[in-house]
C-alpha cells in the first residue's frame, strides 16, 4: 500500500534534483549533469587544474560545472577574466558565502567577506594602515632587511650542507608580516610561529582540497567526523594565537600612538560608538589570521619556487649575480628602488611568479547582480572561478608560454616589460591588498642572498620535480639545497 507513495515521493525528489542541476536560459555551456553529483566525476579531486584546462578546450573561455547542486562558472583567458574582473569588476566582486572556507573563518576577516559598505571599510583600513607603516617606506624596508638578517646567519651556518629551506622561507615570509601585524618577529625554534606555520599549511591544502570539494557539494555531511574538521581546529588554534596577543597589546598600548597594526585597529574601535559598526573585536581576529596567512603562504611559496629554478638553471642565477654586483657596488645592502636599474633581476623575479602560479584559482568570487559575460547570461550569486592559470600561460600572451625563460618580461632591447596577462594577484576590486609588500619582499630577498650566496642543486638529489603540491595555494614539492659563498664575498 506504502510502496507506490513512496516511488512517488523518491519520482518527486529525482525531478526536483534534476531541476535544480538544469542550466538556466542563456547560461554558459558544460558538461552533462548527473543527478546528486553533478559534475564531481568530471574532475581530479586531488588537483583539478588540468580537468579545468581539458573542460575549457571543449567549452570555451566561459563555461559551468556543478559540484552536487552547486552550479559554478569557471572564467578562463586574459580577454574574459579582465572584463569580468576589471571592467565588470563590480559585478563580479562578491564573495560566496557558502563554503569551506567561509565556515572556517567564520565569515568574517578581509579576505572572504562579500562585496559591501563594510568590506570596503574594512578594505580601506587596512591599504592606509599599511601603507602609514612603510608600505613602499624606508622603515618597511629596514623591517624587512632586520629579518633577511636571521635568513642569512642560517645559511651561513648551512655551507656545505644540504638542507630543507620550507622552513625558513616560511619564517621569515611570516615573520616580516609579525611585524607589521604585531610589531615583533618570532624566533624560528618558538612554539608560537612553528604552531601557526603549520596550521596555515595544513589548511592551504584542506580548502582546495577534495574534502573541501565533498564539503561544498554535499551539504548533509557536514557535521560528520571526516578529515575537513581539521581545519575547524587549525583556525580555532590560530584564533586563540590571535586574540592572546591582542590582549598583550591591551595592556601596553597607548591610544592614539599605534606601533602596529594592531594598534591602529584597537584605536579605531575606541572611536567607533556604533554597535553596528564593521569594526569588532571579533573581526580583527580573523583580519589577522587573513593578513598572516596571506602575508605568509604566497610569498613564501614563491621563494621556494625561485630557488628551485635558480639551482636548476645555473646561468639565470649567475646572470642575476652579475647585474646585482654592478649596481650594489659600493652599497652595503639593496634598496628597492634599485629594482629601476636591474632589468634582469625583475625579469626572473615576475618570471618566478609566473610560472609558480601561486594562487592558481584566485579566491572564488559571486556574482553580486544578474550581468552578462562573453554574450552568457550569468544570474545574481553565481558562483565564480577566475582561471588564472590559464592567463599566466596562454599562448599568443608569452615568448614563452609552456617554459621557465625570463625573455618573456624583456623586449629586444633588455629593458624589463610587464605583460598585461602578468596578472598573479588578480585584478580589479578584490587584487591582492599585499601586493606591494609582497613585491618588495620577493625582490630586497632574493637580490640580498644572491649577492652573498650560490645556490646549488646537491649532487644525490635527483631530476628536480617542478610539479607543484595542489591547494589554495601551489607549493613546491619539498627539496634540498646546498649553499656556498661567493667567491666576490
Amino acid at each position: 500500500m506504502f510502496a507506490p507513495v513512496i516511488l512517488l515521493l523518491i519520482c518527486a525528489v529525482f525531478i526536483l534534483i534534476q531541476l535544480k542541476c538544469r542550466r538556466p536560459k542563456n547560461f554558459p555551456p558544460g558538461p552533462t549533469v548527473l543527478p546528486i553529483l553533478g559534475n564531481i566525476l568530471e574532475l581530479n579531486l586531488e588537483n583539478p587544474l588540468k580537468d579545468f584546462e581539458r573542460l575549457r578546450k571543449t567549452y570555451g573561455n566561459v563555461y559551468s560545472i556543478f559540484f552536487g547542486p552547486k552550479v559554478a562558472v569557471v572564467i578562463s583567458g586574459m580577454k574574459t577574466i579582465k572584463e569580468a574582473l576589471m571592467i565588470k569588476g563590480i559585478d563580479f566582486a562578491g564573495r560566496p558565502q557558502d563554503l569551506f572556507v567561509n565556515d572556517t573563518t567564520q565569515r568574517k576577516g578581509i579576505i572572504l567577506a562579500d562585496y559591501g559598505s563594510s568590506w570596503k571599510d574594512q578594505r580601506r583600513f587596512a591599504l592606509m594602515t599599511l601603507r602609514n607603516f612603510g608600505m613602499g617606506k624606508d622603515s618597511m624596508e629596514e623591517r624587512i632587511h632586520g629579518e633577511i638578517q636571521y635568513t642569512l646567519d642560517m645559511l651561513e651556518k648551512s655551507i656545505g650542507k644540504s638542507f630543507s629551506p620550507q622552513n625558513m622561507f616560511h619564517n621569515a615570509a611570516s615573520n616580516i608580516i609579525c611585524q607589521v601585524l604585531f610589531g615583533k618577529r618570532f624566533e624560528y625554534e618558538d612554539e608560537v610561529i612553528q604552531v601557526i606555520v603549520q596550521c596555515f599549511t595544513e589548511n592551504a591544502k584542506l580548502a582546495n582540497g577534495p574534502w573541501a570539494m565533498i564539503y561544498d557539494s554535499f551539504p548533509m555531511i557536514r557535521s560528520l567526523p571526516l578529515p575537513f574538521r581539521k581545519a575547524f581546529k587549525n583556525v580555532e588554534t590560530c584564533q586563540k594565537i590571535s586574540i592572546s596577543l591582542t590582549n598583550e597589546h591591551k595592556q601596553t598600548r597607548v591610544p592614539g600612538e599605534p606601533r602596529d597594526f594592531v594598534d591602529c585597529y584597537l584605536d579605531r574601535l575606541d572611536k567607533e560608538g556604533d554597535a553596528s559598526s564593521s569594526f569588532s573585536e571579533a573581526q580583527l581576529t580573523m583580519y589577522i589570521l587573513d593578513l598572516h596567512f596571506a602575508g605568509t603562504d604566497t610569498t613564501s611559496n614563491t621563494l621556494l619556487t625561485a630557488f628551485l629554478y635558480l639551482m636548476n638553471y645555473p646561468h639565470v642565477q649567475e646572470r642575476c649575480q652579475q647585474e646585482i654586483d654592478k649596481v650594489l657596488e659600493g652599497k652595503d645592502q639593496a634598496s628597492y628602488e634599485d629594482r629601476n636599474n636591474m632589468p634582469y633581476m625583475q625579469a626572473v623575479i615576475h618570471e618566478v611568479q609566473r610560472v609558480a602560479n601561486t594562487v592558481p584559482l584566485s579566491v572564488f568570487h559571486c556574482t553580486t547582480k544578474d550581468t552578462e559575460l562573453n554574450g552568457y547570461s550569468i544570474p545574481k550569486g553565481t558562483l565564480i572561478i577566475p582561471n588564472l592559470g590559464s592567463v599566466l600561460n596562454e599562448e599568443g600572451q608569452w615568448k614563452s608560454p609552456n617554459e621557465f625563460n625570463p625573455e618573456n618580461f624583456l623586449n629586444d632591447e633588455g629593458e624589463f616589460v610587464r605583460p598585461e596577462a602578468f596578472m598573479p594577484f588578480s585584478t580589479g576590486p578584490r587584487m591582492c591588498l599585499g601586493e606591494g609588500l609582497a613585491r618588495m619582499e620577493l625582490f630586497l630577498i632574493m637580490v640580498t642572498l644572491l649577492r652573498k650566496f650560490e645556490f646549488i642543486w646537491p649532487e644525490d638529489a635527483g631530476e628536480p620535480d617542478y610539479t607543484p603540491v595542489y591547494g589554495v595555494t601551489l607549493t613546491p614539492k619539498p627539496y634540498r639545497m646546498k649553499v656556498q659563498l661567493r667567491a666576490a664575498q
